[in-house]
């Protein structure tokens, strides 16, 4: 049978780790497929550049729009990221009748219900794998292996670099800014990190894992998004004090009340399987009402590790093509007229328990009216650590709350702050627990 012709748009590093990992494991995937699946074609801005992989046998243009709309191939796989001209280009391949594969997380949260309702008029499939988790194929694990569960909820370290420079901040005492440098110096941080270091990111990926888990539309602006800027040595080491860990997590749950779906620093027991994934690694727990909880770790990012979720899209997609098999699984994991939206949990009612830091006068008494407050509100301290002040500086106090609605931990964060001791900004994250 004739080759599957695939043409890129795109010949950075996932580009060419996609021609890479076709043409190494290329004997495998023809075994797979039942033909060969090759690069015919491939697009980048500027063509003299030296890259790392043979384009022998591969044409070459700086016009993407070209593969997309009238290139001799089968698959188009978009790898250039961002909203324009991605956009433009997927559609336009769709309206080819050509299937697509993309890595795009930014533009699958914004814009995915758009583009898997073009993808499904014209009868072709849009597959994104590579779009959350770089080579972890969770996609796939919640819309086809774990499709015989209601998913309860989600959770996982979804941003390379925010897992590093956490990771940095507790092994080695650096703090923000000296973890961050080290990030870029490495090349795992952009020359601006506002992306990952803001939340925007792994905003993007969990309003991804949240639609397929749960059934309802991407819905990007309901997820709340704190990145880690706030995150001081002086939190990591209280962290560590306690038993802790502090990691971004993407947090997606379901309840009878809706959805709740964040992005924030998160305290994590230090005996918990994600407090221990460190580096740029990332890891996802999927908890499910048959099955339980489960986990994927792996390699979240980088070329080959990417490479191989677009690879896996383009095997499903060749199959397909080839007659052995209907690519049938929905985008989004739900028939299209059944993915509808729930409600939002109101912020208000979501419920956690808590680390508070607190900076204090040094004075007796500190303790028991801080604890009493919170008493009164029906909050116990579950764990505490006071450091004395050195030098003429105020105490400092950590603890670590019972569970408790984020409307009754801010009535009683709004006294506490009313305490003449009590100096300003009180320090809260959120601690799960992950029972």
């Amino acid at each position: 049978m004739k080759p599957i012709k695939v043409g890129l748009i795109g010949l950075g590093t996932v580009g060419q780790g996609v021609i890479k990992v076709l043409r190494e494991n290329a004997e495998e995937i023809t075994r797979r497929v039942g033909r060969p699946v090759i690069v015919t074609h491939a697009s980048a801005r500027d063509l003299s550049r030296e890259r790392g992989v043979d384009l022998s046998g591969v044409q070459l243009t700086t016009d993407s729009m070209s593969i997309a709309r009238d290139a001799d191939v089968d698959v188009v796989a978009e790898l250039i990221g961002g909203h324009s001209p991605a956009a433009e280009l997927i559609l336009a391949a769709i309206a080819r009748g050509k299937s697509v594969v993309t890595a795009n997380k930014a533009l699958i949260a914004q814009d995915g219900n758009r583009i898997f309702d073009a993808a499904r008029k014209a009868g072709v499939a849009v597959a994104f794998e590579a779009a959350v988790a770089g080579g972890i194929p969770i996609i796939k694990a919640i819309r086809e292996g774990l499709a015989g569960n209601r998913i309860e909820g989600v959770a996982g370290i979804i941003n390379g670099t925010c897992n590093y420079i956490l990771t940095q901040m507790t092994e080695k005492g650096e703090d923000f800014g000296e973890a961050l440098a080290a990030a870029q110096k490495l090349g795992y941080a952009e020359a601006d990190p506002t992306f990952d270091i803001e939340g925007v990111d792994a905003a993007h990926k969990l309003t991804i894992l949240a639609s397929i888990a749960f059934g309802i539309p991407l819905s990007f602006e309901a997820v709340a998004t704190e990145g880690i800027t706030r995150v001081t040595s002086q939190d990591i080491a209280n962290a560590r004090q306690l038993g802790y860990r502090i990691k971004l997590l993407g947090i997606a749950k379901r309840s009878e009340g809706g959805v709740e779906l964040r992005v924030q620093p998160t305290f994590i027991p230090e005996d918990k399987l994600l407090a221990k994934v460190d580096g740029v690694l990332n890891s996802v727990l999927v908890k499910g009402n048959a099955v339980g909880q489960v986990g994927f770790y792996g390699r979240g990012a980088g070329s080959e590790a990417t490479a191989s979720s677009v690879v896996a899209d383009i095997v499903d997609i060749a199959r397909a093509l080839s007659g052995e098999s209907r690519y049938t699984v929905p985008a989004l994991a739900f028939q299209p007229d059944a993915v509808k939206p729930l409600p939002l949990v109101p912020a208000a009612e979501t419920e956690s328990a808590n680390y508070l830091s607190l900076r204090v006068a040094d004075e007796p008494g500190v303790l028991s009216k801080l604890t009493a407050i919170l008493a009164a509100h029906d909050i116990s301290v579950e764990a505490i650590v006071q450091r004395e002040p050195h030098g003429g500086e105020d105490a400092r106090v950590a603890l670590i709350t019972s569970v408790v609605s984020e409307q009754r931990l801010a009535t009683a964060m709004a006294e506490m702050q009313t305490l003449p001791f009590v100096r300003e900004g009180i320090a809260r994250f959120r601690v799960e627990k992950f029972d």
